[in-house]
């Protein structure tokens, strides 16, 4: 085992800033061919920047979640695809370090190994001698593909006529793959569906999934570590708020990058840039980007001082964190919106970054962990005394 001292956040950004340049010049081919490019995969390997949620003692980093989210969305200015599947690789190498240390050794001993992972139960895990046998299946399966594992959450019988949520870690070689990934928004992301049919699941494997809300684990050698002190959900949803950052960031680049020299057609302006309209539009998305900072942040920043002083966590906080995502997913998407309209008819051209941008967001917006009226309602009904109307919190 290899104990290796983190980079500090600084370097890593700095990290994810050099990459920028190659996701962009990929984004067009990943969306074409629905994957993450090879050359990427590359780059990400060499970066270090797959081991910000692997232990320590596995040479991995143990970033805190500022960290995460500061890298991700740098990952995010160049590309929305990237960005989302490198957030589920780091949720899911996070749920690893939640299986006992033994399960970790076998999965950690592929350095920069990716694992994916889906959190809705799509299949059937039956009691079997040793384990479970699964079947079912998942979709939305981000970067299965180009991933060696799978954190995949499934249900058992409970004997009493329930069932009971369970989160299973399986190899990618033992699920089928159905490549059904055609879609408008995060096409590079890969996201399609794997199916289990008869898979055997050893016990060691299982996690029960109520202890894994709560933020139990069976992991021995990773108990005293402040990452794995948060919940999962918080830490779930903390995450994938990152490329929302990303892709607003992002969409102002771009925006300002054809900026020089363009004018507005059917008037008398010759320069965009001179135009009021525009300087009120750049502004306007300006304090919006600025807004989803905010919340990304502060979610992040609550996750890594409550796992520092190792204090439990409200259900008021818990909720909050789900506020902030749908806050940041929806003054991204409002952000995106302003430039995407003031960016003209040339582009809607596929190779003008914006549209895509601007498609990428609005997927993120329609995911069911990350729509914003869904999580206002749940911080909205416990701020007015209501118990909350879904586990995943």
């Amino acid at each position: 085992m290899e104990i290796t001292q983190a980079p500090p956040r600084s370097e890593l950004v700095r990290r994810a800033s050099e990459l920028v340049p190659l996701l962009r010049d990929k984004a067009q081919w990943m969306e074409e061919n629905r994957l993450i490019h090879d050359d990427v995969l590359e780059a990400l390997a060499g970066s270090g920047l797959l081991k910000m949620r692997v232990p320590v003692r596995y040479g991995g980093f143990e970033s805190d979640m500022r960290t995460v989210v500061d890298v991700l969305a740098e990952l995010g200015r160049g590309d929305g695809s990237t960005a989302w599947t490198v957030a589920v690789w780091q949720i899911s190498t996070w749920m690893t370090g939640l299986f006992p240390d033994e399960v970790q050794d076998e999965v950690f001993a592929t350095p920069d190994v990716r694992i994916s992972g889906i959190l809705s139960p799509g299949a059937m895990a039956v009691p079997a001698d040793g384990g479970y046998l699964v079947n079912g299946k998942w979709s939305f399966n981000s970067g299965a593909q180009q991933s060696a594992w799978n954190t995949n959450a499934a249900v058992t019988p409970t004997g009493d006529g329930g069932f009971a949520p369970i989160m299973i870690l399986v190899p990618i070689a033992d699920l089928q793959i159905v490549d059904d990934w055609h879609t408008s928004g995060l096409r590079g992301s890969g996201s399609i569906t794997t199916i289990a049919q008869d898979v055997f699941v050893p016990h060691e494997r299982v996690l029960q999934m109520g202890p894994v809300l709560q933020g139990q684990h069976n992991s021995r050698l990773n108990a005293g570590s402040p990452i794995f002190q948060a919940p999962f959900m918080p830490t779930a949803c903390s995450t994938i708020s990152a490329p929302a950052l990303g892709l607003a960031l992002g969409a102002k680049d771009v925006f300002l990058e054809r900026l020089p020299g363009r004018k507005i057609t059917y008037t008398a302006y010759e320069n965009q840039a001179e135009a009021p309209i525009t300087h009120l539009e750049v502004a306007d998305a300006i304090v919006k980007i600025d807004e989803v900072g905010f919340h990304a942040h502060r979610a992040a920043d609550l996750i890594d001082a409550k796992g520092r002083a190792g204090e439990q966590w409200t259900l008021q906080e818990r909720a909050r964190i789900r506020l902030d995502l749908g806050a940041a997913c929806l003054r991204a998407k409002e952000a995106v919106d302003v430039l995407a309209g003031a960016s003209g008819g040339s582009s809607i051209y596929r190779d003008v970054a914006i549209q895509r941008v601007q498609r990428d967001v609005q997927a993120l917006n329609l995911h069911a962990i990350l729509h914003p009226s869904t999580n206002f309602e749940l911080y909205g009904r416990i701020i007015c005394g209501l118990e909350p109307n879904t586990h995943y919190i």
